[in-house]
């Protein structure tokens, strides 16, 4: 009998101590505390600023569960998860000062690599960059993880060095990540702005995970390649010429997760990326069961039904879907 194709889970996310260290330490957004007028509400994550004045509860609830590793293991072995990608999730670190953005970086890498190290072959992770430093600190930083065992990747968020992630200053940045071939986690509307502005043009062999499989792109791409061909502006600019269609970087340069709940969508995801580009995730800590009675997570069987349901009959494509692919592109030991 063949080997069971490990399942990896590529969208899961942990905060390390010296992230919720950190996000404790501090009075304005983004912050973890809990509030005395409100005991049963636990510890509260604020991000945005209309959280931090909201009538109701503020932000939202973060439990042991977005922090605690024995915790992450236990979700993965009650749902045969045999490996998972860990990242940060918002808000990531591009709210810190400059001055100390480059050294909390690594400092929440080291950690986070060390996580890893200390359950290898369980766990691998997605770092995460000091967007608020020069360019120079972000560009040594991309070295520096690429380096660590554990790392395959890298978490970005959307307001780039400020003005988002279509921002030219970012070139060298995306240098550094096509250099050291690591993989960058995005989402939607970010890799829509990289295709209008030809970050792929420039960058051709820069590779991108789109989460909650490419959110609304598949479905959008044909629309999207229709403005760029029908504007008059970029065509002045002459950025309309010799530059490649969104479909050509959505089969050559995105991989998308599996992170759609349902196999219509997942469908769509196949169609414009292929089959072989796809991979499992769960969103894990995130859309946790009502009943706390419920052992398993429907972010777990929803996702993983999708992918049943897509590759009905081809048990092959389902297996790499669920692991191989992940095993393959983010070269993980198996």
């Amino acid at each position: 009998m063949a080997p069971k194709m490990p399942v990896v889970d590529v969208h899961t996310h942990m905060y390390p101590p010296a992230y919720m260290d950190l996000l404790r330490s501090r009075t304005e957004v983004p912050y973890v505390r809990s509030f005395p007028d409100d005991p049963a509400a636990g510890d509260r994550l604020v991000i945005l600023p209309a959280e931090d004045t909201a009538s109701t509860s503020r932000g939202r609830p973060i439990g042991s569960e977005y922090f605690d590793v024995d915790q992450k293991l236990a979700f993965m072995d009650a749902h045969d998860i045999d490996i998972s990608m860990i990242s940060l999730a918002n808000p990531w670190l591009d709210w810190l000062p400059s001055e100390i953005a480059s050294e909390t970086a690594r400092r929440v890498n080291d950690d986070t690599e060390h996580l890893c190290a200390d359950h290898d072959g369980r766990l691998y992770a997605f770092a995460t960059l000091p967007l608020s430093a020069s360019t120079a600190e972000i560009v040594e930083e991309i070295e520096r993880v690429a380096q660590l065992k554990h790392m395959r990747g890298i978490v970005m968020g959307t307001s780039g060095l400020g003005p988002g992630l279509d921002d030219p200053a970012l070139d060298p940045v995306y240098e550094a990540l096509q250099k050291q071939d690591q993989l960058v986690v995005k989402t939607t509307i970010a890799v829509t702005r990289m295709l209008l502005a030809g970050v792929f043009d420039r960058f051709p062999k820069l590779n991108v995970l789109i989460a909650h499989s490419g959110g609304t792109l598949p479905f959008l791409a044909g629309r999207i390649e229709s403005c760029i061909a029908h504007d008059a502006h970029l065509e002045k600019e002459g950025k309309t010429d010799d530059r490649r269609t969104v479909w050509d970087v959505l089969k050559n340069n995105v991989y998308l997760d599996a992170v759609i709940y349902a196999g219509t969508g997942l469908k769509a995801a196949v169609e414009v990326s292929g089959a072989d580009r796809l991979m499992f995730g769960t969103d894990h800590p995130f859309f946790p069961p009502h009943n706390a009675m419920q052992k398993e997570w429907p972010s777990v069987t929803l996702n993983s039904e999708a992918v049943k349901t897509a590759f009905a009959g081809d048990t092959k494509a389902a297996e790499a879907v669920m692991g191989g692919n992940a095993i393959r592109i983010l070269r993980l030991s198996s």
